[in-house]
C-alpha cells in the first residue's frame, strides 16, 4: 500500500511541476512575462508536454505497481507464486527478464490516455480556478482547487478511464502467459468479451482517486510555488 501512496505522490508533482514551468517558459517566450497568464494554446501546449513526460517515468512505477498488485489477488494460482518480493525486486526482474522494452510495456496505451487526459485536466482546471477566483487575489484560494480540481479531475478521467483499463491489463500480461498482441489487440479483446462495462467499472474510483491526489498535490505545489515566488 506504502509504494502506491508514495509513487502517486512524487509521480503527481513531477507532471504539475513540468506542466507550470513549461507554462511558465511559454509565457515568458510568447510575451517576455513569465508571470503572465497564458493563452489556451499555452496551456494546451503545456498539458500535451507534462503528458509525455509522465509517461516517460511513471510507466516503469506503473508497471511494478501493477505486478505487485496483481500477488494480493486470490483467484491467482501459479506454481511459484508470488514471483515478486516487493519494488524493487519487481524492477530488478522485469528488467532482467524483459528488458527496456517489458519496463514500458503499455507505453502507447498510457500515451493515450495521459496526451489527452491532462489536456482535459489542464484546460478545464485553468478556466475553472480563473472564473472562481475573486478578482485582485493573486492565487486561487484552497476552496477554489477543490472546486476546480474536482470539476477538472471527473473530466479528465472519465475520458481516461477506457485506456487506463487497457494500460492496465497490457502491464499485467506476460507475467505468467501473453494474452495481448499490442494496444489495439487488447481493446478489442475486452470490448468482444465484455463490452462498454469494461470501463464504466472502473470509472467511479478512478474520479475520486484523483479528486483527492490531486487536489493535495496541487495545494502543496501551490503552496511551494507561491513560497518560492511562483505564479
Amino acid at each position: 500500500m506504502s509504494f502506491p501512496l508514495a509513487s502517486i505522490a512524487v509521480y503527481s508533482s513531477v507532471v504539475f511541476g513540468v506542466f507550470s514551468n513549461t507554462q511558465r517558459l511559454l509565457s515568458q517566450l510568447r510575451h517576455g512575462d513569465p508571470a503572465r497568464a497564458p493563452a489556451l494554446a499555452d496551456v494546451a501546449l503545456a498539458s500535451m508536454v507534462a503528458g509525455f513526460v509522465s509517461v516517460g517515468i511513471g510507466s516503469p512505477v506503473d508497471l511494478v505497481k501493477i505486478r505487485l498488485q496483481m500477488q494480493t489477488q486470490p483467484y491467482i494460482k501459479v506454481p511459484g507464486f508470488p514471483v515478486y518480493r516487493g519494488p524493487i525486486h519487481c524492477f530488478r526482474t522485469v528488467l532482467k527478464k524483459e528488458g527496456i522494452a517489458g519496463m514500458y510495456r503499455g507505453a502507447g496505451a498510457m500515451l493515450l490516455r495521459d496526451v489527452p487526459g491532462y489536456c482535459l485536466y489542464f484546460i478545464p482546471y485553468t478556466f475553472f480556478c480563473g472564473w472562481i477566483t475573486p478578482d485582485g487575489c493573486i492565487s486561487p484560494n484552497p476552496s477554489s482547487i477543490w472546486l476546480a480540481g474536482g470539476v477538472a479531475g471527473a473530466i479528465s478521467w472519465g475520458t481516461a478511464t477506457p485506456m487506463d483499463v487497457v494500460k492496465s491489463r497490457l502491464q499485467a500480461d506476460g507475467v505468467y502467459l501473453n494474452k495481448y498482441k499490442g494496444t489495439l489487440d487488447c481493446i478489442l479483446q475486452s470490448y468482444q468479451n465484455e463490452g462498454l462495462k469494461v470501463t464504466l467499472l472502473h470509472c467511479q474510483c478512478m474520479v475520486m482517486r484523483s479528486d483527492v491526489f490531486q487536489y493535495l498535490t496541487k495545494s502543496v505545489f501551490k503552496l511551494s510555488s507561491k513560497h518560492h515566488g511562483g505564479s
